[in-house]
């Protein structure tokens, strides 16, 4: 019959593992959540971007709409040019709102990392 003596290395041992293997595991997600903070930051940026040019080309929609109004009864063809620069204008606006519309929709928000929260939770869950 073995001693308690004889059962201490042993679990020392396995409980070294056990934090060195749980160290691992937190230092992947960390870089995991790191990754993901620098995508956000991105997307972010260039949702701001987005939304920046629709509103200077929505201005520049109005400001154009305004002039067609002023020169309505002016000669037609000012009238022309300005109506077209509104269509470009306002339709690229449009565009871009779309865009930004759409990237707001599917944004999630760090999904990786929980995703990978919920395969650790599911792993210790058929472990227990």
């Amino acid at each position: 019959m073995q001693t308690p003596q004889d059962f201490s290395p042993h679990l020392a041992e396995a409980s070294k593992r056990v934090a060195q293997r749980l160290l691992v595991i937190c230092e992947n997600r960390i870089h995991l959540l790191m990754v993901e903070l620098e995508e956000e930051r991105e997307r972010f940026m260039g949702a701001l971007i987005i939304a920046f040019a629709a509103m200077v080309l929505g201005t520049l929609s109005m400001f154009t709409l305004t002039a067609i109004i002023v020169i309505a009864f002016w000669h037609w063809s000012p009238l022309i040019v300005l109506a077209i620069l509104t269509v470009v204008y306002g339709g690229i606006s449009g565009l871009l709102y779309v865009r930004l519309a759409r990237w707001q929709r599917d944004w999630r928000l760090l999904a990786g990392t929980l995703e990978q929260i919920k395969k650790d939770r599911e792993c210790l869950a058929n472990l227990v």
